[in-house]
């Protein structure tokens, strides 16, 4: 697993067109650190992770961050095409597309990996489904184990327990809580603040721009000051 996994905003900022939703950013998120971005409904809070991802481009500013082979990006599931017919066991070996390449098929070992990663978040039964026959929990588990294949330094989690169920919400952070363990940088944006309580102990609250970032309680009191 790569160690080299912190990221350094400076100054960030992002526009849309004539719209502004970063607003001179800065500050750092320390390697093996666990963050929770919070804030209202066009905070810029999707907007930040995609840009440390590299899928926006910055107004102004940097980001200094790992290759981009050690971030692992997952955006909000409403995102994903699930009507693509993949199947479960070809979304999570995507994870490790570049280790086999485009155009070779999977040896033995890959497919080993492709099984534990989908048994780690009891997905074993559902490899040969369809994505668009999971429910939305399932296809989340799904894209968690993709990331395990990844091994990645730095995780970028966009609404990552939205619309799951309470035990899939529960597999998802004791799986976070264990990348975190295991020394990797875990940023996630969140609505849930008394789920940001009890599991982040770092949180970054912006509106466009940062309104308070550090310990999870100082924070979160400084944010309903």
């Amino acid at each position: 697993m790569p160690t080299d996994g912190g990221v350094v905003l400076r100054d960030v900022t992002v526009r849309y067109g004539r719209s502004l939703a970063l607003d001179a950013v800065s500050g750092q998120f320390a390697p093996g650190s666990l963050t929770a971005v919070v804030g209202a409904n066009g905070a810029g809070k999707s907007t930040l992770l995609a840009a440390i991802a590299g899928v926006v481009r910055l107004t102004r500013g940097t980001i200094e961050r790992p290759a981009a082979t050690q971030v692992a990006y997952l955006p909000q599931t409403a995102a994903l095409a699930t009507d693509y017919p993949l199947t479960v066991a070809e979304l999570i070996s995507l994870g490790a597309w570049q280790e086999f390449g485009a155009f070779r098929s999977q040896g033995a070992e890959q497919r080993n990996r492709v099984a534990a990663a989908a048994s780690a978040v009891d997905l074993a039964e559902r490899l040969r489904r369809r994505i668009g026959e999971l429910s939305p929990g399932e296809l989340q588990r799904a894209l968690f184990a993709r990331l395990i294949l990844m091994d990645p330094a730095v995780i970028l989690l966009d609404e990552p327990v939205a619309a799951v169920d309470a035990r899939t919400t529960e597999m998802l952070l004791d799986r976070i809580e264990q990348w975190h363990h295991e020394g990797r940088t875990l940023i996630a944006v969140l609505h849930d603040l008394d789920l940001v309580r009890s599991r982040f102990p770092s949180t970054l609250v912006l509106a466009r721009r940062c309104v308070a970032w550090g310990a999870t309680g100082p924070t979160l009191a400084a944010m309903a000051a």
